[in-house]
């Protein structure tokens, strides 16, 4: 059943989605394009199919180009959260 709003549009529950834990974490926050594709490819390559990788990177360039890539591989993005500080925490799931 959903929960409705007095205008009849849903309401968004108030706690978040838990977002599973990653099987290792990448930190590209000093990396520039291409390298910051190059190092999520290769640590995605030593992961096994549906683990998970957290990537952490800064700037727009990698924040639009790192997830694309990874879909265009047939990975998974399976949350992006992009902080108030510049910093970008994504999860992807090996595929």
């Amino acid at each position: 059943m959903d929960i409705l709003a007095a205008n009849n549009s849903p309401i968004m529950p108030k706690t978040s989605p838990t977002i599973p834990e990653p099987t290792q974490t990448l930190d590209i926050t000093h990396e520039v394009c291409p390298m910051t594709f190059v190092r999520t490819r290769l640590a995605l390559d030593r992961l096994a199919a549906g683990q998970l990788l957290l990537v952490l990177l800064r700037g727009e360039e990698p924040r639009v180009n790192v997830p694309r890539s990874a879909l265009a591989l047939g990975h998974q993005v399976v949350s992006q959260e992009d902080g108030a500080d510049g910093l970008t925490r994504l999860l992807l799931r090996r595929g």
